[in-house]
């Protein structure tokens, strides 16, 4: 199991990708960066490296002012084509 984890201070850079993602994490961990330039981030495949479900923890400055539910949709609009071959995912989202 992969534990993938990086948090920063709400002024400072984006977190540090670690190197032990595997392919289909470093995807993943790309995109929700990109979009959502997040103070913490953790991607992990809980599936047991089959790819086919997901952990996602994230916290991010532009879910300010949305509730958990309009959190998780902003996430599940971005990894949509991703996701419709995933079993399943654990989506943790909050603001920092």
């Amino acid at each position: 199991m992969r534990y993938s984890t990086a948090s920063n201070p709400p002024d400072a850079a984006l977190p540090e990708k670690p190197d032990y993602l595997n392919d289909a994490e470093s995807a993943i961990w790309d995109k929700l960066t990109a979009e959502f330039a997040p103070t913490e981030l953790v991607v992990q495949d809980i599936s047991g490296g089959c790819g086919s479900m997901y952990g996602i923890e994230i916290a991010s400055e532009k879910f300010r002012g949305a509730n958990m539910l309009k959190q998780q949709r902003m996430v599940n609009a971005l990894l949509g084509d991703e996701m419709k071959s995933w079993h399943g995912v654990q989506l943790r989202t909050r603001t920092p």
